[in-house]
């Protein structure tokens, strides 16, 4: 009884452990791995373990920034059971990445966390870091930003937009090309399964007194949406750097 005690107060818990067979993953494919279980000084009734996928964005209060970890999923993947003294149990688990996922590059991180929901005590957890490459038809978009346009990437961070929700957005600098018209274009994608839609911010480097009066109001961005199918990315890299083009060249 006082071992069940101390175990329901949170010492002696059992302990967890998450193995996957793969942590270079892509948007849409499989994630698999295996929890293993360690039973802790006394019995303990388990109510379920839980798999989140996360990851953590910036956000703003009081002019002062922070990160907040988001829980982009959740993956129950046992029902009830008990979990013996010094015990040993080992269960698989296998979901899709989701295609929104974002890739791990710049700031971005994203983890798998694993949780043991244990009734009136502490909650044993386990996190394993993803490296998550870009889904192929955010990497046909940035390879034309990047490798035919120009634009350097500077700066990657997932971040809580009030008017856009948590997105990753990508900061670029502009290309000699574009050099004279902007200070820098920022980029958030949305993924769908046959397109992708970009939300680009074009920040139009300031030109005299009007430029400078327009940059000081915060009129001198433009907010664009523009959608790619997947007939249309399947053309290349080229083709949607000739659109992102015009677009820019049109809002720049």
């Amino acid at each position: 009884m006082f071992k069940k005690l101390l175990a329901s107060m949170g010492i002696g818990n059992a302990k967890v452990d998450t193995q996957l067979e793969n942590d270079q993953l892509t948007p849409g494919s499989n994630v698999k791995g295996k929890v293993n279980i360690q039973g802790g000084s006394a019995e303990q009734q388990v109510d379920r373990i839980n798999v989140f996928l996360m990851t953590e964005a910036v956000r703003e209060k009081d002019d002062k920034k922070y990160y907040e970890k988001i829980a982009m999923q959740k993956y129950t993947i046992t029902d009830s059971f008990v979990i013996g003294e010094g015990e040993e149990k080992q269960v698989d688990f296998e979901f899709l990445l989701p295609i929104q996922t974002p890739p791990t590059i710049g700031r971005t991180k994203v983890w798998i966390q694993t949780g043991l929901d244990i009734p009136q005590a502490i909650d044993p957890k386990d996190r394993d870091y993803l490296e998550v490459e870009a889904h192929p038809y955010m990497e046909t978009v940035l390879n034309a930003l990047t490798n035919n346009l120009g634009f350097h990437l500077r700066e990657v961070e997932m971040e809580y937009s009030s008017r856009l929700g948590y997105v990753q957005e990508f900061e670029f600098s502009p290309s000699p090309e574009f050099r004279s018209d902007l200070d820098e274009l920022e980029c958030v994608f949305f993924i769908r399964e046959d397109q992708i839609e970009l939300v680009l911010q074009v920040d139009r480097r300031a030109k005299g007194l009007g430029g400078l009066f327009a940059e000081a109001i915060g009129t001198d961005e433009s907010n664009v949406r523009v959608s790619f199918t997947k007939a249309e990315l399947e053309k290349g890299t080229a083709h949607i750097a000739g659109e992102l083009r015009g677009l820019i060249r049109q809002f720049g």
